[in-house]
């Protein structure tokens, strides 16, 4: 079997049950990044199956999000909360900035490597002044080495933890700068405690590439003066509670009266 970088395969050690796109090869060792999972691996080339005619699901997200709307835009005009979002992969930020740009929000997006990220915060939120940033990724929970309440074992979340802690030094109120955390397999706990309103990864399982925005993108749709409904929002997710768990946040949008036409 001849495999190109580019090729979408999957792993038969694991059942098949991701599909990813190479990133790289050298030698027996190829680099895998996740066509809608938020995960990056590496495989023996012999341990992969070359997979046809898989799409980003994208479409269905934003068609499921959208259903969700409930906004009467015969009498009231609507005012998003404002959306930052810093990702660690410019693939996915790219995806995420198309969602935004579908449900009408106004979203800023930067690509920064997830170590890189707690050193810009304040001043990248001085700048843009949002109600909400996304701060996300790549991650991984080394399962091996147990001890999940070890940061040591995770890849990135001690990253992700020292970016929210600084976030907080610009804005100590989750009700003022609401703060979407984490990726695939994240440490959940932790991050929570630094002062994430939403995290990942409750169970440490991956998340969808566009888990992220949705809670970024519901959160900015949804009226200042009403708490969301938590459990709903995080249903809207790929994998539901198992893979972002968060507390109870007011919305960020101002509706007004009259809408002109």
């Amino acid at each position: 079997m001849k495999l190109n970088v580019g090729n979408l395969v999957s792993r038969n050690s694991y059942k098949n049950d991701i599909v990813f796109e190479i990133i790289s090869i050298n030698g027996q060792v190829v680099l895998l990044k996740g066509v809608n999972v938020r995960l990056l691996a590496d495989a023996d080339i012999d341990d992969l199956k070359i997979v046809q005619n898989v799409e980003e699901d994208d479409d269905e997200v934003i068609e499921r999000n959208m259903k969700d709307l409930s906004m009467n835009r015969n009498h009231y005009f609507y005012i998003p909360g404002k959306i930052l979002h810093i990702d660690g992969d410019d693939t996915y930020l790219d995806r995420c900035m198309k969602f935004y740009q579908y449900m009408g929000i106004q979203a800023n997006g930067l690509t920064i490597p997830e170590k890189s990220i707690s050193l810009k915060i304040q001043s990248l939120l001085e700048e843009y002044r949002p109600d909400i940033i996304v701060i996300t990724g790549h991650d991984a929970y080394y399962a091996k080495k147990n001890h999940k309440e070890d940061l040591r074992n995770y890849q990135n979340s001690g990253y992700f933890i020292s970016a929210i802690k600084e976030a907080r030094k610009y804005e100590k109120s989750q009700d003022k700068l609401i703060i979407i955390a984490g990726a695939c397999q994240s440490n959940y706990e932790e991050l929570i405690k630094a002062g994430a309103n939403f995290a990942s990864s409750p169970k440490r399982i991956n998340i969808h590439a566009l888990d992220p925005a949705i809670i970024a993108s519901s959160i900015a749709l949804s009226d200042k003066n009403k708490s969301i409904d938590l459990i709903h929002l995080i249903e809207k997710t790929k994998y539901g509670s198992d893979g972002i768990g968060g507390i109870i946040t007011n919305g960020t949008m101002y509706v007004g009266y009259p809408r002109c036409i």
